[in-house]
């Protein structure tokens, strides 16, 4: 149900002490698939290659399979959301090798987390 992924989504992102979402499930191409939908609405920016990554990262494991999936990520208000597929594979995939990283401080030349103070700015 988009409307109560998008609803559970908006009150996490209005938390102050939110910074991340991560979400699994729903990305493939069924009838029933719609994380995509209910929480790129909310984005204010779009991490476009997050995505890109992902699927090439993707298919090295799966090959063309990973075609199917529309995992996305981006940022709404001042929370970075990141959307994946529901499987194991899919999902370790995407903390080892790009979200784990971008969330280091430590993490060179450059990581999300040192851009989490200018989120905000206009």
């Amino acid at each position: 149900d988009i409307y109560r992924i998008r609803a559970a989504v908006s009150q996490w992102i209005a938390a102050a002490d939110c910074d991340v979402v991560i979400t699994t499930g729903g990305t493939g191409l069924t009838g029933r698939d719609g994380t995509p939908e209910a929480v790129s609405v909310l984005f204010d920016k779009t991490i476009d290659g997050f995505g890109e990554m992902f699927r090439a990262i993707s298919f090295q494991n799966i090959g063309s399979s990973t075609l199917q999936s529309r995992a996305t990520a981006g940022v709404a208000n001042r929370t970075y959301l990141f959307v994946l597929p529901g499987s194991t594979g899919a999902c370790t995939d995407a903390w080892d090798n790009l979200i784990e990283s971008q969330l280091d401080y430590r993490k060179r030349p450059c990581n999300l987390v040192e851009l989490m103070p200018r989120l905000n700015e206009r």
